[in-house]
């Protein structure tokens, strides 16, 4: 039977950012190791973007050598205790479990955090190489990419355009989610191999992609993050109480705006629609709760089955007492003295599958109303074009695609420019999420270091 940690009781978790899970205890880890086939084609491995070594750290686990298995989930991640809260293993490598077929997966999110929590990166030789590298971002790619470069011996620094280091690890995941402690310390072990880090550098106007190159930089990999919101473009979007999500998270996460005393508090009114149905609507949902609405809505325009959010995050929103609106899709906000006084959304239908595979809503003419006086805006991002606009001034100009995302090489991450990279959300492939990201930063460091090993 499939092991689960203890969770903090949802009444509880409701008034409080503290963590919802424990760890797996010592007895649970043998337990859920023990279940593990230990398969001659793990389809685990292939199941996740970074390529663990599953079966063998698991398998170091079941003999008791949980430094050993550390050692051997850091060679090719350097942030298990991160990825083990928030990456989504049902889709990645539990989704390919082979016990998962007729019964429960292994569960290896939960084996991976408890080793990331317990074990610390061994002390590695470093051989400076004399190239230097700047990461535009600190987030999962820019993290990734730092701690692989810095092994090869590359003077690595990174630039953080906001005042605290971990991109949107920090400012977009909540603290129940992802402890500050775990990302502050995965932090900590990179500034002891050396990686220096410079926050509140805004890339594209504080310093330019040229001026770093003209400071001695061999090479530079872009991974600022996606942080321009996707809005809905329906009347009253602009009124007081509309927020998108990214603001709304940020300014909880990182200005701690859910207090009163702080310069910029966030007003907190009596009932919030969150829309979307994503991991960061359900983050902005579950935020929404513990500073205090006493009523949050997630509305979604199609049914729970097309949900993309994680099931273990649908579960514990529903727990915490968010309420789900199925089949509606936004259509106007209502003004009161330029507040938000209500909403106005379509009746839905599903039709045929779009391209994602999932059913397309088809509006039904019919119209309801909702009581709300804020309005959340869960709808993904898009890039920020300050580095583009900022590097054509200095004549690099950047292979686009039409959303305005870099155009790289999939494999290298190599832009259009030479010895310029990018990667996670300013160049996507395939879904948003952090271990995307992390692959992406250590395609891109591995092309990096071939490329100063040969220049």
């Amino acid at each position: 039977m499939r092991q689960r940690p203890v969770e903090q009781d949802a009444i509880e978790r409701r008034h409080n950012f503290d963590a919802v899970e424990d760890n797996l205890t010592e007895e649970q880890v043998r337990l859920e190791a023990a279940r593990c086939l230990n398969c001659k084609n793990p389809r685990c491995v292939q199941g996740c973007p970074v390529n663990i070594r599953i079966p063998d750290f698991i398998k170091a686990l079941k003999e008791d050598r949980l430094n050993d298995a550390g050692d051997i989930i850091r060679e090719t991640s350097m942030l298990p205790s991160v990825c083990g809260r928030v990456c989504p293993q049902e889709r990645q490598c539990e989704g390919k479990c082979v016990l998962g077929i007729k019964g429960e997966a292994v569960a290896i999110g939960a084996l991976e955090r408890y080793v990331g929590d317990n074990t610390a990166p061994k002390d590695t030789e470093i051989v400076p190489s004399g190239k230097k590298v700047a990461i535009v971002g600190s987030g999962c790619a820019g993290i990734t990419a730092a701690s692989d470069l810095r092994k090869a011996g590359h003077d690595v620094t990174v630039f953080e355009a906001l005042h605290k280091f971990g991109g949107v690890l920090r400012y977009g995941i909540p603290p129940f989610r992802l402890p500050r402690k775990v990302l502050d310390r995965e932090l900590e072990n990179l500034k002891k191999m050396g990686v220096k880090f410079e926050k509140n550098v805004i890339v594209g106007k504080s310093i330019t992609l040229k001026q770093l190159q003209e400071d001695g930089f061999d090479a530079i990999f872009i991974c600022s993050g996606a942080g321009l919101p996707k809005m809905m473009n329906i009347p009253g979007e602009n009124l007081n109480g509309v927020f998108s999500a990214n603001e709304f998270l940020t300014r909880v996460n990182l200005m701690q705006a859910n207090d009163e005393t702080t310069a910029t508090p966030l007003r907190v009114g009596k009932s919030v629609a969150v829309i979307g149905g994503g991991n960061v609507a359900m983050d902005a949902a579950r935020t929404a709760v513990r500073v205090g609405f006493q009523k949050v809505f997630i509305v979604y325009r199609r049914t729970e089955a097309e949900l993309p959010a994680r099931l273990e995050e649908i579960r514990h929103a529903k727990e915490e007492g968010v309420q789900f609106v199925f089949l509606r899709a936004p259509k106007q906000i209502y003004d009161k003295e330029g507040y938000v006084n209500g909403m106005q959304f379509e009746i839905m239908e599903l039709g045929e599958p779009d391209s994602s595979g999932r059913r397309s809503p088809i509006g039904t003419g019919k119209y309801i109303d909702l009581d709300v006086d804020t309005v959340i805006v869960a709808l993904g991002t898009g890039p920020n074009p300050i580095i583009q606009k900022s590097a054509a001034m200095d004549g690099f100009n950047f292979e686009m695609d039409k959303k305005g995302y870099f155009t790289v090489n999939p494999e290298t991450r190599e832009t259009s420019i030479s010895a310029i990279y990018a990667g996670g959300d300013v160049a996507p492939v395939g879904e948003s999420n952090a271990i995307n990201a992390m692959g992406a930063g250590k395609r891109a460091a591995k092309a990096i270091n071939e490329y100063l090993t040969n220049i």
